[in-house]
């Protein structure tokens, strides 16, 4: 933290040099002028200590990211914004999910690498290692509309504090949104972004859920403490909302690289954080690991195929009952338009979530008791095998090698069964069934992985007989190395449900976009294979 004087002579030179601009640039700042938060309130705030010469607010975009002013760490903010790429230059710590800085709680860590936007007053800043406990701020992709209300919290300086030791915040109101930018005039007296306060994540507040439109970039200051002859207190942010596919392409680069994916126990792939919001997004994926912890990674908004993913979601922890899953499939169950899951338990109990989303399981329904006759339920996969248009079905391979169709799960559980096939009709050799769409048609297609490693694709998943059936990947083929498949719209927003996605014996993770009838390549290349993970 810096002395007085430094400050105070830091802010004398930036109203020399831009007075004649118009708009005062902002000081590397302290705090939001406004009411004092409440304990654990807007945890994804940030405190930003610069080499002890300058303190800047930031906000918490991902579990290993902030996002704030890239003039934060700039030579001579007065000069623009611009800053390079790499470690920054001072030692930088943030401090994140600590209201109170008088207190413990909360996260204290180094920033190892800053990432700018060229294009404006911004830059992604990344920790070194993820924070737990402390949710993130979520993206917003709407722009700013004039007389929106928002609201800006920060750290910095007061109308009456030097160095403020809580997290201060205040509602604004937006005025004109340029290209890069957006004006932000307070709805009350006290409502000013004071020196200190670049970075400040403005967000706005609906109905609980947290949604960024900016970080604050210049402030007139007006009313901050050695600043009360100024009686202008607008701002300027900038904008998040149209890059904001950048921001997740650039926070979820190492996403997936945290996790051991040898220890993925089942993967499930669904719109379980919402519907598939008007074809802008792509599919989210469910994990259990071998430990019983769970995991939600959610579908990122962009379309860089090497960032399918946006967020890692930590469900239950290490221990859980999540450990006794059989079996786990994904599917639409009710009316919601958000998908959910379908579990068999180690002890024959079957039951269904309606919905998952980063919160947890929610309406959980048992369709089968304790002991019943689903403990004998090897693989089971979900799909709009039939022709209802609004809950999935239920393919249900049996260790006797018989299967079975359950229609419209969600309404009446797994009392209408259709027999698929026979016992010893061959199905106890498949490894993997899933459903997915890969042939066009209106209702889904059934996908098996056999142990000999050839792959078949069963048209709107039809296993009698051999007619339609067809062969993706042949015998010998090295998918015998394929620990976990699932299907789903992993290459872009709006694209087919055919993806697949692989888990393989090792820790490696890839998928293979565009699969059709076609098959796949045998050079492990099929439409451009894409390496997540090893």
């Amino acid at each position: 933290m810096s002395a007085r004087r430094p400050r105070a002579a830091l802010a004398a030179g930036l109203l020399a040099s831009s007075a004649a601009a118009g708009l005062l640039t902002a000081a590397p700042a302290n705090a939001v002028v406004g009411a004092a938060t409440k304990d654990g309130s807007y945890a994804f705030t940030a405190k930003l200590d610069i080499g002890g010469q300058r303190s800047c607010s930031a906000a918490l975009v991902e579990s290993q990211w902030l996002i704030t002013a890239s003039s934060c760490f700039a030579d001579d903010p007065s000069q623009g914004f611009k800053v390079a790429s790499g470690a920054p230059k001072l030692t930088t710590t943030a401090t994140i999910g600590r209201t109170d800085l008088t207190r413990d709680g909360g996260s204290v860590m180094k920033v190892v690498e800053l990432v700018p936007r060229e294009d404006r007053d911004l830059v992604m800043a990344k920790l070194e290692k993820p924070v737990a406990g402390i949710a993130p701020v979520n993206l917003g992709f709407n722009a700013p509309l004039q007389g929106e209300d928002v609201f800006v919290s920060g750290y910095g300086r007061t109308k009456d504090e030097w160095v403020p030791d809580r997290l201060h915040y205040a509602k604004f109101s937006v005025g004109d949104a340029k290209d890069s930018s957006v004006n932000l005039a307070g709805k009350s007296d006290d409502a000013v972004i004071c020196e200190g306060d670049t970075g400040a994540p403005a967000f706005r507040d609906i109905g609980g859920r947290y949604e960024l439109v900016g970080v604050n970039s210049r402030s007139w200051m007006g009313g901050c403490l050695g600043h009360e002859d100024e009686t202008r207190k607008g701002a300027v942010d900038t904008r998040t909302d149209d890059i904001a596919g950048w921001i997740q392409s650039v926070s979820s680069r190492d996403l997936l690289k945290r996790s051991n994916w040898k220890y993925a126990k089942h993967i499930a792939s669904g719109y379980f954080t919402g519907d598939s919001n008007n074809g802008k997004r792509r599919m989210d994926m469910f994990v259990a690991w071998e430990d019983g912890s769970a995991s939600l990674f959610k579908g990122a908004d962009h379309d860089d195929p090497k960032y399918p993913f946006s967020a890692e979601y930590k469900l239950e922890s290490k221990g859980s009952y999540w450990k006794n899953a059989e079996a786990v499939t994904a599917g639409r169950y009710s009316d919601t338009g958000a998908d959910g899951l379908t579990v068999r338990w180690a002890n024959g109990k079957l039951s269904t979530y309606t919905h998952v989303d980063e919160k947890g399981f929610h309406e959980e329904k048992t369709l089968a008791e304790p002991g019943s006759w689903w403990s004998h339920a090897r693989l089971i996969t979900s799909g709009r095998f039939s022709a209802n248009a609004l809950r999935d079905d239920l393919i249900v391979l049996w260790e006797d090698g018989s299967t079975s169709m359950y229609t419209d799960t969600g309404v009446n559980g797994v009392k209408k069964e259709t027999q698929l096939t026979l016992k010893n009709d061959g199905f106890n050799n498949a490894v993997q069934i899933n459903a997915g769409e890969f042939t066009g048609g209106k209702t889904a297609d059934l996908m098996i992985r056999w142990k000999d490693g050839q792959t078949q694709v069963f048209p709107t998943g039809d296993t009698k007989g051999d007619h339609g059936r067809i062969q993706v990947t042949p015998v010998g083929y090295h998918w015998t190395h394929a620990a976990q498949i699932t299907v789903g719209n992993f290459t872009k927003p709006g694209g087919p449900l055919n993806d697949i996605l692989v888990r393989w014996d090792t820790t490696d993770l890839s998928y293979y976009p565009g699969v059709n009838p076609s098959g796949i390549p045998s050079n492990r290349g099929p439409f451009g294979e894409v390496q997540l993970v090893g």
